[in-house]
């Protein structure tokens, strides 16, 4: 049977597939081999984890996760996934400071790639990581801290430097949220993004470039009805216009934990409601985002053929190397897409040339075709932590420019 992505677009080519179920075991394969790389939970979008060589998954390692009540740390296998992560946090009164849409995704793939939630102050989630363990082209562990030489360029890494095992991920006081959605956000709104977007903890617009609702996850009660001249929705919503709500998190501004209110999608659900589908995602500075959405919505009419929905988001700089928020604020911008291949390539090259002006960067487990430049500090990172190519692949060569 052959082993493909979550979407079901990228078979991955690998010629065996291993699921060590200790350090031992894996530490042997990854001495043995002469090409491996990790794969998580498969909800990548292209090439990034495939390899020609051995693929390994974490997730019958034996499960790992150690809280530090005093530092306010957490150690985690790399497997795990947020989930499970966040339901042993919570119980020891601590959160996450954010959180993707789907808890599903393993934690060792979500720094991995950039994966991030959505909030004015919430960094991506990799930002989190103050340590993180991996085994080397050789076999041994080595492990890196934040302050660390070449730990910034360590953790957000495509699986270039070696397999990770373990991360070290900051924790908070456990919280509350609502969630509230509204309906009917204008184009004309666009001139208040910034007010529209500080009005939650967490907040997304979903838009098809035509109708646009609004995502709100917040601490405190919502009582503004008239709120930049949208409505209340008055029953649970799914991001898709018409699809069953059910297997969304809670809504209608009912309070609950942290973890049952960040994801959009519930962890005991299917980890989407739209089916097949693929997926794009470009973050730009946040100066640009008007400028940048307002172009988008011109050309929303020659998108909508390939297009589920749009969920655009903030996310505050970092300073990781591979990080598509380094230094900068950024606005991101996703595309849900139809799952047909054909359609969505002129799609993807409009949206790719709509925002061409605007500096955008790609998320790295999504699909995208004009590949950014490679900051030199990572290169050469590479090339002293794996200089025979063991961990390369063609995705990760392409980016090195070899």
């Amino acid at each position: 049977m052959t082993l493909t992505n979550w979407a079901g677009n990228t078979a991955f080519r690998a010629r065996a597939v291993h699921h060590p179920v200790s350090l031992d075991e894996l530490r042997g394969l990854v001495a043995a081999g002469d090409r491996i790389r990790a794969l998580g939970s498969g909800h990548s979008f292209n090439d990034v984890a495939d390899t020609t060589g051995d693929l390994v998954v974490l997730d019958r390692m034996p499960e790992t996760i150690e809280i530090d009540s005093a530092a306010r740390r957490v150690r985690v296998g790399a497997g795990t996934t947020y989930a499970r992560l966040a339901e042993a946090v919570h119980a020891a009164g601590f959160a996450l400071e954010n959180m993707a849409s789907l808890p599903h995704i393993s934690v060792g793939g979500s720094v991995a790639t950039g994966t991030h939630g959505s909030g004015d102050a919430n960094r991506c989630l990799a930002a989190a990581v103050s340590g993180l363990e991996l085994v080397t082209a050789d076999g041994s562990v080595s492990s890196l801290s934040r302050g660390d030489d070449g730990f910034a360029g360590a953790v957000v890494s495509l699986g270039a430097l070696g397999v990770v095992t373990a991360l070290t991920l900051d924790l908070v006081p456990a919280f509350e949220l609502r969630q509230y959605v509204r309906e009917g956000l204008t184009p004309d709104a666009l001139d208040g993004f910034d007010d529209i977007m500080a009005n939650g903890y967490s907040m997304s617009l979903f838009t098809d470039w035509r109708d646009t609702r609004v995502w709100l996850k917040r601490r405190e009660e919502f009582t503004d009805d008239s709120w930049h001249g949208t409505r209340p929705a008055t029953a649970p919503q799914h991001p898709l216009a018409g699809m069953p709500a059910g297997a969304c998190t809670t809504q209608l501004g009912v309070p609950g934990p942290w973890h049952e209110r960040l994801p959009h999608f519930r962890a005991d659900a299917p980890p989407s409601g739209a089916g097949d589908e693929l997926q794009s995602e470009f973050l730009l500075p946040r100066a640009h985002a008007v400028a940048a959405l307002r172009e988008l919505y011109a050309v929303g009419d020659r998108l909508r053929p390939a297009l589920h929905v749009s969920e655009v988001r903030t996310i505050a700089a970092d300073d990781l190397w591979l990080s598509p928020f380094r230094d900068r604020d950024s606005v991101g911008v996703h595309f849900t897409w139809i799952r047909d291949v054909a359609a969505v390539l002129p799609a993807l090259d409009l949206v790719e040339r709509t925002l061409a002006p605007f500096d955008p960067r790609p998320h790295w487990g999504k699909l995208f075709t004009r590949r950014p430049d490679c900051p030199g500090d990572f290169r050469e990172l590479v090339r002293r932590m794996d200089p025979a190519g063991k961990f390369a692949n063609d995705f990760v060569r392409l980016l090195l420019g070899e």
